[in-house]
C-alpha cells in the first residue's frame, strides 16, 4: 500500500496552525494601532434629544481612556434605522459605533423590510444605561392620583388624547402597552419627537405622555404638568412615585436602555478596548453625578459584557414583537 510522505500528511496541519496564529498576530497588530482616527458614535436621532445627551456626555469620558478623539453624529431618519443602517455598513475597524436604545430592538418588527439584520450586523460592546418612563398628564387633568388616573381613562376613554413621539417611538409603545393593559383606547396625537411633545403637553394641548424621564424630569420639578407612575420594576431614585408593575398592571415593564454596538466583523482585541474605555467611563464620577440627576440608571458591571447586550437584544426584540404584533401597529 503506498503511504504519502509523513510531510505531506502533516502540513495541512502545520498550515491550519499557523493560520490561526498568524490571524491572531494580526488582530493582536490591530488591536495595538488602534484607534488610527477618530472613532464617530452614530446617535440616530436628533440632536439634543436624552440619547444624544447620554452620547456626548459618554464621549467626553472615552475620548480621555481610549487614547483618541471620540465624536458624536447624530443621523435620523426612518425611526432610527438610517443611523443604524449607516452603521450596519461601516467598516468594522471599531471607529464608527453606534449608541441606540430599545428603537434597535422595536424596529426589528416595526419594519418588515430593513436593510440591516439587527442581530446579525452588529457586534455588542455593552450597555450604557438603563432608565424609566414616566406617566404623565397636562397640570389640569383633574386626576391627583394613579388610581383615579386609570378610573378616568376607562371611564372616558377616546376623548383623551395620548401624545407620542411618533410611530414606533418609545413614547408611542409604551402608551400601546398601557392601553392594553388597561383595555381602553385613547386618542392618539403623534407629534415628531418628544420635545414638542411635551411642549403641548405643558400648554394643556393634550392629555397624557408616557416620557423617559431624562427629558420630563424638568417639567416635573417645575410643576409643569403631573407625574404618577415609573414604567420600571423598582422605583426610581429622585421621585417619589409608584411603579405601574406594583399598581394594578403586573409585569407592566418598560425602559429606555442604551446599547452601544459596533459593525459586525470588528476584531475582538478592538471591541475589547472600546468595552473597556465604557467600563472605566461608567465609573466616572462626572457622569455618574449627572446620569443620578437625570434619574437613569448606569449599566452595572455585568450589563456592560458584550454577551449580555447581545442575549439582552434578542430577549428584547422578542419581547416587543408580542406587543407590536398584537397592536398591528407598523411604521412601514
Amino acid at each position: 500500500m503506498h503511504r504519502k510522505p509523513a510531510f505531506t500528511r502533516v502540513r495541512p496541519a502545520l498550515m491550519r496552525i499557523m493560520a490561526v496564529l498568524f490571524g491572531g498576530i494580526v488582530a493582536q497588530g490591530a488591536a495595538q494601532a488602534f484607534p488610527t482616527k477618530p472613532i464617530t458614535i452614530v446617535v440616530p436621532f436628533a440632536a439634543g434629544g436624552p440619547s444624544d445627551t447620554i452620547a456626548r456626555l459618554f464621549a467626553a469620558s472615552m475620548s480621555q481612556k481610549i487614547g483618541g478623539q471620540v465624536i458624536v453624529e447624530n443621523v435620523a431618519g426612518a425611526g432610527s434605522t438610517v443611523g443604524i443602517g449607516r452603521v450596519a455598513k461601516a467598516d468594522p475597524d471599531g471607529h464608527t459605533l453606534l449608541l441606540s436604545h430599545i428603537s434597535h430592538a422595536t424596529t426589528a418588527t416595526l419594519y418588515r423590510k430593513l436593510s440591516y439584520d439587527p442581530i446579525k450586523a452588529f457586534a455588542p460592546v455593552g450597555m450604557v444605561t438603563d432608565g424609566a418612563f414616566v406617566l404623565v398628564s397636562r397640570k389640569d387633568f383633574g386626576t391627583d392620583t394613579l388610581p383615579q388616573l386609570f378610573a378616568r381613562l376607562k371611564a372616558d376613554g377616546d376623548k383623551i388624547t395620548y401624545a407620542h413621539a411618533g410611530v414606533g417611538s418609545g413614547s408611542h409603545l409604551c402608551g400601546l402597552m398601557l392601553m392594553g393593559q388597561l383595555g381602553v383606547k385613547m386618542t392618539q396625537i403623534p407629534y415628531r419627537g418628544t420635545g414638542p411633545a411635551m411642549n403641548d403637553l405643558v400648554s394643556g394641548k393634550v392629555d397624557v405622555l408616557c416620557d423617559q424621564i431624562t427629558s420630563a424630569l424638568p417639567q416635573i420639578q417645575g410643576k409643569a404638568i403631573k407625574a404618577y407612575a415609573v414604567t420600571s420594576t423598582e422605583k426610581v431614585k429622585g421621585l417619589d412615585l409608584p411603579t405601574l408593575a406594583a399598581s394594578g398592571l403586573p409585569g407592566f415593564r418598560a425602559t429606555v436602555w442604551h446599547g452601544l454596538y459596533a459593525p459586525a466583523g470588528t476584531p475582538a482585541p478592538v471591541i475589547g478596548q472600546i468595552n473597556k474605555a465604557l467600563r472605566e467611563a461608567l465609573k466616572d464620577p462626572v457622569i455618574l453625578q449627572r446620569l443620578a440627576q437625570l434619574s437613569t440608571d448606569p449599566a452595572t458591571e455585568a450589563q456592560a459584557d458584550p454577551a449580555f447586550l447581545g442575549k439582552h437584544l434578542v430577549s428584547e426584540i422578542a419581547a416587543w414583537k408580542k406587543i407590536i404584533d398584537t397592536a398591528g401597529v407598523y411604521a412601514d
